[in-house]
């Protein structure tokens, strides 16, 4: 004998929120939450915008930033982070591209495929607060507390020659910059293309160095880390 259905029983109704999870749209929504979430404390993609960096990174490139390698302190001499830059480094913009371009441009800020900020800036940290840099040594190196610094990602240094452009020639070379100590929560920072970087020591890098010429990158405007490239494929890597 074969169980008929019931056609008088009342038919099951799903629960309104199993319908609602099983939404294309929730799912969507979902996955941008959680995409939003990773972007802004996890890891985000910043696009290099200039040549400052160059070899190890170049314009276009784009890097994966780890939001929260300092959360137990500060950056390291060597690491090379991405931070907001304060006025000390030039106006900031207060143009007004139209509701759509700036929607536009919000997008590429927040995913990284897009413009970077005119302000967030990607330099390598050299000294840290107190502590106190120098250039150069007799053979042309940075030295922080007093020790000598091995840069082998430097390219395109400014000129130094022992004995004939060096720091006491005249005029100096433009490598050279008196003793200066970090202030407090900032971080001297410089590009890896030393001759063609605007980072902290540009505007003192002058025959006559001008007080008050240093530009910081401060604690709280450190987005984090540059820890890898993430694009274009061909050049994939750890930094």
């Amino acid at each position: 004998m074969t169980d008929e259905p019931d056609a008088t029983a009342p038919t099951r109704t799903r629960p309104r929120w199993r319908r609602l999870t099983d939404s294309p749209w929730f799912h969507l929504a979902a996955a941008v939450v959680v995409t939003g979430l990773v972007l802004s404390l996890i890891a985000k993609p910043y696009l290099v915008p200039s040549a400052s960096m160059e070899q190890t990174l170049g314009p276009g490139d784009r890097v994966l930033v780890f939001r929260p390698a300092y959360l137990g302190g500060g950056p390291a001499t060597g690491d090379v982070i991405v931070f907001d830059a304060d006025q000390s480094w030039g106006p900031h913009s207060d143009r007004d591209d139209g509701p759509l371009i700036g929607l536009l441009r919000w997008i590429g800020e927040w995913s990284g495929f897009g413009p970077s900020g005119e302000h967030t800036l990607i330099k390598r940290v050299i000294a840290g607060p107190g502590q106190t840099a120098e250039c150069c040594t007799a053979d042309g190196r940075i030295t922080v507390d007093g020790v000598p610094l091995d840069e082998p990602y430097v390219t395109n240094d400014l000129v130094f020659e022992p004995g004939a452009v060096d720091c006491a020639s005249s005029p100096a070379s433009l490598r050279c910059f008196a003793a200066v100590t970090v202030p407090a929560d900032s971080y001297l920072v410089l590009g890896d293309n030393r001759a063609n970087s605007s980072d902290s020591a540009y505007l003192c890098r002058t025959a006559e160095e001008a007080e008050g010429c240093w530009r910081w990158a401060h604690r709280d405007g450190i987005v984090g880390r540059a820890v890898a490239i993430v694009w274009p494929v061909t050049r994939w890597g750890g930094l």
